[in-house]
């Protein structure tokens, strides 16, 4: 799941956070796009859980692609304003178009933090910003929960 030594998100990490999101989602009554990548942005896992929108599988890939290497939560910039400035937010998406999807200000990707050090990201499409991002957090929650479950035995 998680290698240390310079801890690095694995195989099986990745499909723990999956099926973590898949329940939340699935709890929601959505049907959506997870992506699952590593600290420089590549791929580890990607689900389309069925019936959700195909498109919503590049929205999904550019959310977990920015969360991870930007090492913050997608959304408008700048973050925590309750009126984002529009001509900076679109400014940002006309340059994540010329980069080939590698920013977005849309809600939905989250990074996956532990231990204080950045993993990946999660990158959720299909719902709205802020069910996305309600689902990546839950399929990162899993993954800790996982973590803590196996330290726990290990300390027994």
């Amino acid at each position: 799941m998680i290698e240390r030594g310079g801890i690095r998100l694995m195989l099986g990490g990745a499909q723990t956070i999956l099926e973590g999101a898949q329940d939340q989602a699935k709890a929601m009554g959505l049907k959506v796009n997870i992506t699952v990548v590593d600290d420089g942005g590549h791929p580890i896992a990607f689900a389309r859980m069925d019936g959700a929108r195909s498109a919503s599988s590049y929205t999904s890939m550019t959310k977990a692609i920015a969360a991870a290497t930007l090492r913050q939560p997608t959304g408008p910039v700048p973050p925590g304003v309750e009126i984002p400035d529009v001509l900076l937010n679109v400014s940002l998406q006309l340059t994540a178009s010329a980069s080939g999807g590698t920013v977005t200000t849309l809600y939905g990707g989250v990074p996956i933090v532990v231990e204080g050090q950045i993993l990946g990201g999660v990158g959720v499409g299909g719902a709205t910003g802020e069910q996305d991002a309600e689902i990546a957090r839950a399929g990162i929650a899993r993954l800790l929960e996982s973590i803590k479950t196996h330290q726990d035995d290990d300390d027994e």
